[in-house]
């Protein structure tokens, strides 16, 4: 089989990393990268040696399919020209900056029969691989996602920046409908959102709560999924996942509390006892592969077998569907008392109206 011939449109912080493992992907042949910067396509050109274009539109001629790392603003332009040259897309998360855009480029892709894959790369994180065996049927999920402020992806909010990642994957472990959303947050430097915080009730009775936050002192990528085999701990910067699981005693009805009341009890043994004898810690075993590796190799696959991408585009809308219903509960949200309380929300409704003009 030729080698796939595949270009990059936007090589900024994200995008050359797209073009960087593109170039050493086998059976594929990086023909350009596009960008309206030449201090940036050129020095991505002559990295990865491939053409630089400064109008992406003028290199879809002479591509099988390509990568897209630009603002989300300009994902519904983009992907109708990628479209009309019928060119297979990866397209970077979020799919679109509202609903709408994101179904219209669902179904543009649907009515082509090209594939469409969504830049959720924690699917492909090693420690999300692992744990999911471990989290079937969840009935609790706490996930956090903080960073401090990186200035980038500023046009779109905390939700669809970085929360988005985590509603994917709640909904990829939940399997159910939404059924009620409460949220709160606040826009400290601009018109979006910073940090929100929301709680997800679905029809089968689990529980998610959801945190998110951009301008966060320190950074951290964590979930706990609780399930009826225990609870498992997912971190998805160090990678490492441990499960919490009752042991055999604790399973036959032995309670470290009523040993604890028994005459000459061992309070600091038992103390000690809880992790290990009556509840079972077990490390699951993680890989160290790259998720953005996996992810676009995983495109590369889907292209040439005419696959389903594991996160395509109406995966995407689906996530999108419930970062709208989180941005309408912020927007909504009464604060208490004082000049930053009072402008927030004011900030926020004005935001929301603006989307929703624009959609």
């Amino acid at each position: 089989m030729n080698d796939l011939k595949v270009g990059v449109i936007g090589v900024g912080a994200l995008g050359r990393h797209h073009a960087r493992i593109l170039a050493g992907i086998e059976g594929i042949n990086l023909i350009g990268v596009a960008d309206s910067s030449e201090t940036r396509g050129r020095e991505a050109a002559e990295s990865w040696g491939c053409k630089w274009y400064a109008d992406y539109r003028e290199m879809l001629p002479h591509v099988d399919a390509v990568s897209i790392a630009v603002p989300t603003f300009a994902h519904l332009d983009v992907a109708k020209e990628c479209v009309a040259h019928h060119l297979p897309m990866m397209m970077e998360k979020p799919l679109a900056g509202n609903v709408n855009d994101a179904r219209q480029i669902a179904e543009l892709a649907d009515e082509k029969g090209i594939t469409l894959q969504v830049g959720h790369v924690e699917r492909f994180n090693p420690a999300t691989l692992a744990a999911e065996p471990l989290c079937q049927n969840p009935k609790y999920i706490k996930s956090e996602r903080l960073s401090s402020f990186s200035f980038r992806s500023t046009d779109i909010s905390i939700v669809h920046d970085l929360m988005i990642h985590d509603l994917d994957l709640i909904l990829s472990l939940v399997q159910s409908e939404l059924k009620n959303v409460q949220a709160f947050g606040i826009s400290l430097f601009g018109k979006q959102e910073d940090a929100v915080q929301a709680r997800l009730e679905f029809e089968n009775g689990c529980i998610a709560d959801v945190s998110a936050s951009r301008i966060n002192p320190t950074a951290g990528r964590a979930m706990q999924v609780w399930s009826e085999s225990g609870c498992t701990t997912i971190d998805f910067t160090t990678r490492e996942v441990k499960q919490y699981s009752p042991g055999a005693e604790l399973l036959a009805g032995e309670s470290p509390v009523e040993l604890a009341f028994q005459s000459g009890a061992d309070i600091a043994q038992l103390r000690d006892d809880v992790f290990g004898r009556f509840i079972t810690v077990t490390d699951a075993d993680v890989s160290d592969d790259d998720a953005l590796t996996a992810e676009l190799t995983h495109f590369v696959k889907c292209v040439k077998t005419n696959s389903t991408p594991l996160v395509n585009g109406w995966t995407a809308v689906a996530a999108l569907e419930i970062a709208d219903e989180i941005q309408k509960a912020v927007a909504s949200h009464v604060w208490g008392s004082g000049p930053q309380s009072l402008m927030g929300p004011r900030i926020l409704k004005q935001n929301h109206d603006d989307q929703q003009k624009a959609a």
